[in-house]
């Protein structure tokens, strides 16, 4: 049986399932290693097209020796590919963080702009990436959509859309403003772990009550 195309969810109902979230995990964290606001940028532009764990694994060693613009550029693009050549497109992402490398010594100080204009102007990054940036190191109130939120906008009917783009202006408006600091961890976390995309784990979720998604999954 196919599953229905869920109802768009009442606010009292977003409410609730965010209270759900933060009551089980107060303070989410992404699961990107970083040792600075610098890492942190790098190791997001990497994350594009590749899983979390995978990139701590080549950001360990390579953030021991490039922790600052200077260093990840003085490494060049040859010597970064070697750290980071078992990340998905790993030569592109090299070119891209040495020239974000260098754009940041340039025209910033060397440091992580606090502008999504100036943000999305750096190499190989696009508004996703600013906008993870933007909610982790400045603390704003951004949505960054990935493919997890993206599902759970549309598979909750929270934030029905045809692209990334309405799917995050429309959370915008309907998430309450008390849950909005760390709305797009929660979501990523149970999209990645609980609502996965060909069988959600409906028996351990924390909402199934309230999501109207059907039919639900049994335990196995």
């Amino acid at each position: 049986m196919p599953a229905r195309k869920p109802a768009r969810l009442k606010p009292d109902v977003i409410e609730a399932m965010f209270r759900r979230f933060r009551a089980a995990n107060p303070e989410p964290r992404g699961e990107l290693h970083s040792v600075n606001a610098f890492t942190f940028l790098v190791a997001v532009v990497l994350s594009a097209q590749a899983t979390d764990e995978g990139v701590n694994r080549a950001t360990g060693p390579l953030f021991q020796v490039a922790d600052t613009p200077e260093k990840m550029a003085a490494l060049g693009e040859e010597r970064l590919a070697g750290y980071i050549k078992t990340i998905g497109l790993y030569r592109g992402k090299a070119k891209n963080v040495i020239a974000l490398s260098r754009q940041l010594i340039e025209q910033h100080h060397s440091q992580v702009p606090h502008d999504r204009e100036a943000l999305e102007a750096l190499p190989g990054v696009g508004r996703k990436t600013a906008n993870v940036v933007l909610n982790v190191i400045f603390g704003e109130h951004t949505i960054a959509v990935d493919t997890h939120l993206f599902r759970l906008g549309n598979r909750l009917g929270l934030a029905p859309g045809k692209t990334p783009l309405e799917v995050e202006q429309k959370l915008l408006k309907v998430v309450p403003p008390a849950y909005l600091r760390h709305a797009h961890h929660w979501l990523i976390l149970h999209g990645r772990y609980v609502c996965k995309a060909r069988k959600p784990e409906c028996w351990h979720c924390l909402v199934a009550d309230l999501c109207p998604f059907e039919p639900k999954s049994s335990a196995p």
